[in-house]
């Protein structure tokens, strides 16, 4: 039984979905962003984990000024997603292709063609959820996704990302419909930039700290060779999106799967860190990145 958080969540969503099926686009990215703001400044526990997050990534290369200018974009921009999110549930697929312009797609056309479908891996940064418009037209795309606490909210979200053109795989029990997928030549998504628990993860450098990463995506491509494509979405100032869609990986395996893992994930975490450099102000920086830590190591922040 939903409890009085939940139900608040819930009926504040619902507020907002019937405001923004009346409102334009740009109104709804408005007030987002208005909210997003208002969030960094009211939330401390967040705001304080973007602020230490920035400081473990740049350190004495930015100034403290300059990082907490990039957490207040952050909180403004995913305040932007959430309202893009809740918008897209009223616009024609048209409408939405329209929006973002892509590049690179000949990549993925080209991996697919092998027939082991595709592992395309991502991060909280842009807008991943949009992303899956486009990719969908070249072929069927499963995401990967853990639900949300609140249930209601939960289906609310299952139905946006259908309307995308996602399939979602719940997290739990998932090994065997991400094999079947990729048997069957889909495209399976999956978003590695998160912290996960020790005896789940991997360490891997990211922005010079060991960094708790799945090592799912590594996994799979050693059972199936299926070709790993990283893709991302950045918004553009027109008020639209951008589709960037990387060349497959080169992968020289060794034989040895841990060490190819460790490799393979290293790998992508060093693009995605590339991706967030060129991009901070629209990475999740109050997602607690380096909470768990390996053995021994005190935490950070």
């Amino acid at each position: 039984m939903a409890n009085l958080h939940e139900k608040t969540e819930f009926f504040g969503f619902q507020f907002l979905k019937i405001l923004f099926s009346v409102l334009p686009r740009p109104i709804c990215l408005a007030i987002g962003g208005a909210l997003g703001s208002l969030i960094y400044h009211i939330d401390r526990k967040h705001r304080q984990i973007a602020l230490s997050n920035l400081n473990t990534a740049f350190g004495s290369r930015f100034s403290d000024e300059k990082q907490k200018k990039i957490a207040k974009a952050s909180f403004r921009h995913f305040g932007r997603v959430f309202a893009d999110i809740i918008k897209v549930r009223h616009m024609k697929q048209d409408k939405v292709l329209k929006s973002i312009s892509i590049e690179g797609s000949e990549h993925l056309e080209k991996a697919m063609l092998k027939g082991k479908g595709a592992l395309i891996f991502s991060a909280h940064l842009g807008n991943w959820e949009m992303a899956t418009a486009p990719v969908s037209e070249i072929g069927k795309v499963n995401v990967i996704a853990r639900p949300l606490d609140n249930r209601r909210l939960e289906n609310e979200l299952l139905q946006i990302r259908k309307k995308l053109g996602a399939n979602v795989i719940y997290k739990q029990q998932a090994a065997r419909p991400i094999l079947r997928a990729l048997t069957d030549n889909e495209m399976v998504a999956i978003l590695i930039d998160q912290n996960v628990v020790r005896n789940q993860a991997v360490f891997v450098d990211f922005f010079d700290k060991p960094a708790a990463t799945t090592p799912s995506l590594a996994m799979f491509f050693l059972k199936t060779d299926a070709p790993i494509v990283p893709v991302f979405c950045y918004p553009v100032q027109s008020g639209g999106y951008h589709l960037k869609i990387l060349p497959p990986l080169k992968l020289i395996m060794t034989g040895d799967e841990e060490k190819d893992v460790l490799k393979i994930t290293q790998l992508c975490n060093k693009i995605i860190q590339n991706q967030i450099q060129e991009n901070p102000k629209v990475w999740l920086w109050f997602h607690d990145r380096w909470k768990t830590r390996p053995e021994g190591e005190e935490r950070i922040g």
